[in-house]
């Protein structure tokens, strides 16, 4: 027989593929195109550029949410190894990246049907060594330098590295990434890898790799982005009873529960997120975060009573000098170019129920009232949303008449230097609110409130809120604007607390918003809730239909705290509890941190309850999607809902809105 001399192509091209490739056959990662990757990372700027955040992560669920950099290294255990940066945008897998460049095909590294490493993942005979790897942002964390921000590298769940090659990849990261030393963590994937670097623990401490797990995530926090955005203003470090200003960025030891308009937020303990304080930062678009030390940070100190530009990021905060004109270009760019004038329908002239309310009432109502009438209506279980009645708009706009107060507030407004003076017209709110408590009822309306009040069990402690019409809804939230109080049997007729009510529409707080956002302030009307009070709760709580803060995908976040210390006005030594809820489930809810009030790892909220604050989210959010007409394709909405666990045990969800994304 006669053998050919050309070989069979079929053969030969099985013999080249499973061939291993050698260090000199490797592409060269310098002459990459950036669309597939790069060679090297030489600042932060280029790492996003390369980096993907978002849930199309395919096999790579840990980093659904996070920001993240895959890479590759090719002949490890050479003396030329090469190390490839993806360009995770373009290619969100190895293999994807691999086949681009040159690196695929059937049993060869890179290619389909392997998964490269040492160990299980070298190819035969161990010619070329392969790590196909994760680098991973963890913006809130503390790096072993000490700086907010901590990259962690990750490898597949198989792969169990011993400490060389781990040790050997951070140098090649540092030597092409500078930006990561001492801001570099392994993460150890899978029970094989944890196990192999629990062995080698003494050789990561001495050469100075920390390790990463999971659970750190939520822990030993130095930064945490309550707003990411970019403010202008001076800033100051507040001093226990001084007002700060509408151009003021301020540092305070604990947050404060009241505090009027200002141009940034930090404070140097932790904050809950849903706050007041917060959710008005989250409307203004101003700055707010955590930094542990701010008042010290030697990035700061030197700034303090200057003029500055402060950002907060994801990954961390710049602030720099401020030039002048930059601050009034700031100022004028962020206030309304046209005065506003909020919607209140004046013929409604009755109290009614709940029940006889709907979403489209709130023009009449105030949107805090309407939209609680919509929750009574979604078959939830009785007494979780409170029974009530909503005083109109009308009583106010007849009161302030009765009174001549309109025309109190014009004269107040006209008053020599009010304009320019914030103390001056601090002092004349409050002697205005002062005034419209010592006010007289119309004998009409005092009638219809005595009415209301007897519709309530005798002896009922009525809770009177304030419902506006310009708060909680879709593009201001008014949070902590305006006051609410609770009338008790023994203090006479229920219009004291209804004026009461009235005159927190004249809080410096509100007047001040109102005044930046260009808001008539004598067509602003406040309408009363008025339901029930709650006394000796197990709990109070915030959730939002969506985690804003963490951005952990799918979940719920919520805020929980033990007893009546409220998460939106929070004492000023407690924290509540953070967690994550899971819409599908219990087995995938996280305890992020645990309420000061209670034992550490132990739950505000009871196993019922978090089932049962799941299950109404998800309705919730579902109908008020429909109310608010935001499709699916109008980007993220979910409602932000305050809930109370009662004496009882009863979880009552008593207040709706959406959340600011």
């Amino acid at each position: 027989m006669i053998l050919s001399r050309t070989p069979n192509p079929t053969i030969l091209a099985l013999c080249l593929a499973l061939a291993p490739l050698t260090a000199q056959s490797l592409p060269d990662p310098a002459r990459l195109d950036f669309r597939d990757g790069t060679d090297r990372i030489p600042d932060r700027a280029t790492f996003e550029k390369l980096s993907y955040q978002g849930p199309e992560v395919m096999i790579d669920v840990g980093v659904a949410g996070v920001e993240f950099v895959k890479y590759q290294i090719e002949g490890l255990d050479t003396d030329r190894p090469q190390l490839y940066f993806i360009n995770t945008v373009t290619h969100r897998a190895h293999m994807m990246f691999a086949q681009a460049i040159g690196l695929g095909g059937p049993g060869r590294p890179g290619g389909p049907g392997r998964r490269g490493g040492f160990g299980r993942g070298m190819p035969p005979g161990g010619a070329v060594g392969q790590m196909r790897g994760i680098l991973a942002f963890r913006p809130l964390l503390v790096s072993k330098s000490g700086a907010a921000g901590m990259y962690t590298i990750e490898y597949e769940p198989e792969d169990d590295f011993p400490f060389r090659m781990v040790k050997r990849s951070v140098d090649m990261l540092v030597d092409k990434a500078p930006f990561l030393r001492g801001r570099i963590a392994y993460y150890p994937i899978g029970r094989r890898a944890e196990a192999r670097w629990r062995k080698e623990k003494e050789l990561y401490d001495a050469a100075g790799i920390p390790a990463f797990f999971p659970d750190d995530a939520y822990k030993n926090i130095a930064y945490l982005p309550l707003n990411v955005a970019k403010g202008v203003g001076r800033l100051r470090l507040m001093k226990p009873g001084e007002h700060p200003g509408v151009r003021d960025i301020v540092i305070y030891p604990t947050l404060p529960n009241e505090m009027p308009r200002v141009a940034g937020v930090l404070t140097e303990m932790r904050q809950t997120p849903l706050s007041h304080v917060n959710l008005r930062a989250v409307q203004d678009g101003i700055p707010n975060a955590f930094l542990r030390a701010a008042s010290t940070n030697p990035q700061i100190r030197p700034l303090l009573g200057s003029y500055v530009v402060f950002e907060v990021r994801r990954d961390g905060f710049a602030i720099r000098a401020a030039q002048q004109d930059e601050v009034e270009k700031h100022f004028a760019a962020l206030r309304p170019r046209r005065p506003q004038v909020p919607e209140r329908d004046l013929a409604v002239r009755t109290i009614r129920s709940l029940d006889q309310l709907d979403f489209a009432d709130a023009k009449s109502v105030g949107a805090k009232a309407a939209n609680l009438a919509v929750l009574r209506k979604l078959g939830f279980a009785e007494g979780t949303v409170p029974e009530g009645f909503a005083v109109p708009f009308a009583f106010y706009d007849a009161f302030m008449h009765h009174n001549q107060l309109y025309a109190r507030v014009k004269q107040m407004r006209e008053q020599l230097g009010f304009a320019q003076d914030a103390e001056l017209r601090r002092k004349a709110l409050a002697k205005l609110r002062k005034r419209i408590q010592k006010c007289e009822v119309p004998a009409w309306m005092e009638e219809a409130l005595e009415a209301m009040r007897r519709r309530f069990p005798a002896g009922t402690r009525i809770r009177c809120r304030s419902s506006t019409n310009n708060e909680d809804l879709p593009r201001f939230s008014g949070a902590g604007l305006y006051d609410s109080f609770t009338h008790r049997p023994d203090e006479g007729p229920l219009s004291k607390s209804i004026k009461q009510v009235f005159a927190s529409t004249w809080t410096f707080r509100a007047y001040e918003e109102r005044e930046f956002h260009r808001i008539d302030h004598f067509a602003t009307a406040m309408g009363v809730l008025c339901h029930p009070s709650y006394s000796k709760e197990r709990a109070n709580g915030v959730a939002i239909g969506a985690d804003p803060v963490y951005q952990s995908g799918h979940n719920y976040y919520v805020n929980a705290q033990a007893g009546h210390d409220l998460v939106t006005n929070p004492s000023a030594e407690a924290t509540p509890e953070e967690l994550l809820l899971d819409p599908t489930g219990p087995r995938g809810d996280k305890l992020v941190r645990s309420s000061s009030l209670i034992a550490s790892g132990a739950h505000v909220l009871s196993r019922a309850h978090r089932d049962e604050l799941r299950r109404a989210l998800g309705r919730i959010n579902r109908k008020f999607r429909r109310c608010y007409k935001r499709s699916r394709s109008a980007g993220a909405f979910a409602m932000e809902v305050e809930f109370k666990v009662t004496h009882a045990g009863r979880l009552v969800i008593k207040q709706a809105r959406p959340w600011l994304f």
